[in-house]
């Protein structure tokens, strides 16, 4: 039997290989989420998250450093405040603490991208991404301070902010607020596809964010619901929405692969902690490769449709890429 078509013939070596790969991972598709935390000198490692730390604010520019000259672009700011309230002050505060991580990175260096995880979670005393009353979260009411923490973000200098809470409306409030106050060039990414999930146990870990009663299931997504994730998408379009963000990212990849269909906006997959620790955990236990397993995850987000990948593992990808370069 003669085989007119051989797909093997453009899999022979790693020269043609490369030439008809279809996606591919490039360090200006990384956005490297840091955490801050007030204090000095102070940098310490998050026990379920190796490489990762929380950075005062004189490490958190020594930390930069090493960003910029690897080349990443941007990175995504979550904030440890030194008090928390009920009503998350510290988020909005013009002096809080990612409102002060932006000037100092703004200033040390100006070319790099920030921008701000925009959320009351890590804020309020109950551990709540809004306001809550007798046991409820408090969707309206919770709109006018998460519109009051892009704004003092943007003031500070934040080149794009990213509401994470998931407050119904909350993207129009913000994006009027900033039209309003003179910064209307202001993107917003919003994580408008966020599902209640296991995957972000050592994220709450690291900024001390778990609620203290309940859960989150009332204002994020059901895991099993796809068509509602679209509705989600589409409101935030309409709203202002300028990127839109899907998270996790490893289970959720038909999120991200109808959203760019539907839709055509840049998507943002964030891979979020828990899937970081897994591939951490398991790569110390020699279980894996994990440059492999990493580059792998990546790729199929890329492949999935991401346009921008939001990772804790952007040093050590970074770094891959330029060995493979050559540099």
């Amino acid at each position: 039997m003669e085989l007119k078509r051989r797909p093997r013939r453009l899999r022979a070596n790693e020269t043609i290989r490369s030439m008809v790969r279809e996606n591919h991972v490039r360090v200006e598709d990384l956005i490297y989420p840091m955490f801050v935390m007030p204090g000095e000198k102070n940098k310490i490692e998050v026990p379920s998250m190796p490489g990762v730390y929380n950075l005062s604010l004189d490490e958190f520019v020594l930390a930069l450093q090493e960003v910029v000259e690897l080349g990443i672009p941007s990175i995504l700011l979550f904030g440890i405040p030194e008090s928390k309230d009920s009503v998350g002050s510290g988020a909005y505060h013009e002096h809080g603490i990612v409102q002060e991580a932006v000037r100092l990175a703004k200033k040390h260096f100006p070319e790099l991208y920030v921008i701000t995880d925009v959320c009351l979670c890590e804020y309020t005393d109950h551990g709540h991404c809004g306001l809550i009353s007798s046991g409820e979260i408090l969707n309206d009411p919770s709109l006018e301070l998460l519109a009051r923490t892009a704004l003092s973000h943007a003031r500070a200098g934040a080149d794009m902010v990213a509401p994470s809470d998931m407050m119904d409306g909350r993207i129009a409030a913000i994006r009027e607020r900033l039209d309003k106050e003179g910064y209307p060039h202001i993107p917003i990414m919003a994580y408008a596809a966020k599902y209640a999930s296991g995957f972000y146990g050592p994220f709450r870990e690291a900024a001390g964010s778990a609620p203290q009663f309940g859960d989150r299931r009332t204002y994020q997504m059901d895991p099993p619901n796809g068509n509602e994730a679209m509705l989600e998408v589409r409101l935030d379009i309409e709203e202002g929405a300028d990127i839109i963000l899907a998270k996790p990212a490893l289970a959720y990849g038909d999120i991200i692969y109808r959203t760019k269909e539907a839709f055509k906006l840049p998507v943002a997959a964030y891979n979020v902690s828990g899937e970081y620790a897994m591939v951490k955990a398991a790569a110390a236990n020699g279980w894996i490769d994990e440059k492999r397993i990493v580059m792998e995850s990546l790729v199929g987000m890329k492949r999935a449709g991401a346009d921008l990948l939001i990772t804790y593992h952007a040093l050590n990808v970074a770094r891959w890429l330029r060995e493979e370069a050559g540099l």
